[in-house]
């Protein structure tokens, strides 16, 4: 199978769309359609339904499935879609054979919350997900800084349908060394802790970077891709400077507030309620003004 036009999507902004909920708690499908065209009126070539910023663990299946189902549905081809599925090793597969069979292009394996992981046993797992769905791309989400690259090009050797790395540990250092070790040509490699870590992350190998603020502003994560392909690091960095406050208040404590601030903008620019799910909380009335201000200066 030919998976350029999938690792061509992948070397791009890949969006982590959120899921908004309607005043019963329900996923709001309307908001929800009307939230992805704007992703792909805006330019956006990859959206990964069901990823963090979506809230992936603080859905049911039946929610899980329906927001894929949704993705395809309005993506119609303009964008690939990069499911996110995981949990158990037979969860993830049913998941992947969903997605698969609503039309998606790809899945994105969340990394593996169980905490006793080897390395071989890592292997094994996205082996099982990946050969029960050979006709999709697969994407590791990787946030372990212990996986060495020795172990992801061994998976790619035995899943040619693994195609790309979603890296997110916090260190360009480690990336460029396990990248390399890896295989830097095998994989394309996607910058997972989004557009404060893209140009150190791309200055050593990665060719995409996932973004939730892309949800907000996707003329503003596309200037930073625009500039990263050109070579332009000070464009790129004049960007980051300008969206490092926001960023930084998602990533305050531990990130407990990464989906947050996102809803928190969106609801300010009125795309949708800012409800999120426990254990995620809304933002205290001063950071919601802070929040609204930062988007009125983007101009979006």
């Amino acid at each position: 199978m030919d998976y350029s036009p999938l690792r061509t999507a992948l070397a791009d902004v890949v969006a982590i769309p959120v899921t908004p909920y309607d005043a019963q708690g329900a996923v709001d499908r309307t908001a929800y359609r009307a939230l992805l065209r704007r992703l792909l009126d805006g330019g956006v070539k990859a959206v990964t339904p069901n990823g963090n910023t979506g809230e992936f663990y603080a859905l049911t299946l039946e929610e899980r499935r329906l927001v894929t189902e949704l993705t395809v549905e309005e993506a119609a081809g303009r964008a690939a879609v990069l499911v996110g599925v995981g949990h158990d090793a037979a969860t993830a597969v049913e998941a992947a054979r969903h997605a698969r069979a609503a039309g998606a292009d790809m899945v994105m394996v969340h990394q593996p919350v169980y905490p006793y992981v080897a390395q071989d046993g890592w292997i094994d797992y996205h082996r099982t997900i990946a050969e029960a769905v050979p006709g999709l791309g697969v994407v590791p989400y990787l946030r372990n800084p212990l996986i060495e690259g020795a172990a992801i090009a061994r998976l790619g050797e035995e899943c040619p349908n693994v195609i790309g790395v979603k890296y997110a540990v916090q260190d360009a250092t480690r990336f460029a060394a396990v990248s390399r070790d890896a295989g830097l040509d095998r994989f394309v490699w996607v910058a997972g802790l989004a557009e404060l870590y893209a140009p150190s992350y791309w200055a050593v190998g990665a060719t995409g970077f996932t973004s939730g603020l892309v949800n907000v502003a996707p003329n503003v994560s596309l200037d930073m891709l625009g500039a990263l392909r050109a070579g332009d690091y000070p464009g790129a960095m004049k960007v980051w400077e300008q969206i490092r406050r926001f960023e930084d208040l998602r990533a305050e404590r531990q990130s407990a507030n990464n989906v947050t601030v996102v809803k928190e903008a969106l609801a300010a620019m009125g795309l949708c309620r800012r409800d999120v799910r426990a254990p995620s909380k809304p933002l205290p009335e001063p950071r919601r003004a802070e929040v609204a201000a930062i988007v009125e200066g983007w101009s979006v």
